[in-house]
């Protein structure tokens, strides 16, 4: 089965608020022909900063998220059966490859190891990708680009990048923003009321702060912006922080319950 894809053709309208450096570095990394590791927990802007940097620099961007079971004709093709003829058809890295693109692996340590490994020629000087079954080497044009994200926490024995991959690459860093760039997001990006906006980092905070083996991840600002969302579209903040912060970070009742108790104490 092949790859879920998505093309994205840039049109001016993924808002970013910076956090550190990052548009620069990318920027940098982009003009060097050198590949890119975003590093970060879930939520914290990953694939909306690839969008925005997509925009920024005028380049398609081809996203594929990655999961068990890509294999590396996923992502490079293979032939198919239309109607009475086979046909070779190309893989999302392939087309971005062809069309000066750039590619954006999704949680890349979730596909198998053996799929990794046909990035390994487009990371280095040689930005070539050899497609066996055709007998034909691609040369990357100047403008693609290879670009790789993942979340640390979820890293274990069975499912990380191999160091052989990671110097291959240089590696930009996401956590949870600070407070007032958070704020920014909301309001800015997201229209959100002010005051829930402010209400809502609070809570995100505390959380945050937990020393809980009961989640397994923190509240992200993307749940930050789903509670937002729900709130001015009507629903009571209480109501909006349940649904898009306390009943997804855990299905444990009292673990849930606790959550709940710092929601009635931050939002007011």
């Amino acid at each position: 089965m092949s790859a879920p894809q998505r093309l994205h053709v840039p049109v001016k309208s993924v808002g970013y608020v910076p956090v550190q450096n990052e548009v620069e570095l990318f920027s940098a990394a982009h003009a060097a022909a050198l590949p890119v590791l975003l590093k970060g927990p879930t939520g914290v802007g990953k694939t909306r900063f690839v969008e925005h940097m997509a925009e920024r620099l005028d380049l398609p961007l081809i996203t594929v998220p990655c999961h068990e079971d890509l294999t590396a004709a996923d992502l490079v093709g293979r032939y198919l059966l239309q109607g009475n003829q086979t046909v070779w058809v190309d893989g999302p890295l392939t087309r971005a490859m062809r069309t000066g693109a750039i590619c954006y692996l999704d949680e890349v340590v979730e596909a198998r190891a053996d799929t990794i490994v046909v990035l390994h020629p487009l990371m280095d000087h040689r930005r070539e990708l050899h497609i066996e079954r055709l007998g034909e080497s691609l040369r990357a044009p100047a403008s693609f680009m290879l670009v790789l994200s993942y979340n640390p926490g979820y890293q274990s024995l069975m499912k990380d990048l191999k160091a052989s991959t990671r110097q291959r690459m240089i590696a930009i860093d996401f956590a949870f923003p600070p407070a007032h760039v958070e704020l920014e997001v909301l309001t800015s990006l997201y229209a959100i009321d002010r005051s829930y906006a402010e209400q809502l980092i609070r809570l995100a905070g505390a959380i945050r702060r937990l020393d809980d083996e009961g989640l397994s991840e923190a509240a992200s600002t993307r749940a930050l912006v789903s509670a937002g969302k729900l709130h001015r579209g009507g629903m009571s903040g209480r109501d909006s922080a349940v649904a898009a912060i306390a009943s997804p970070l855990s299905d444990d009742e009292e673990v849930r319950r606790g959550l709940v108790e710092l929601i009635d104490t931050y939002l007011t």
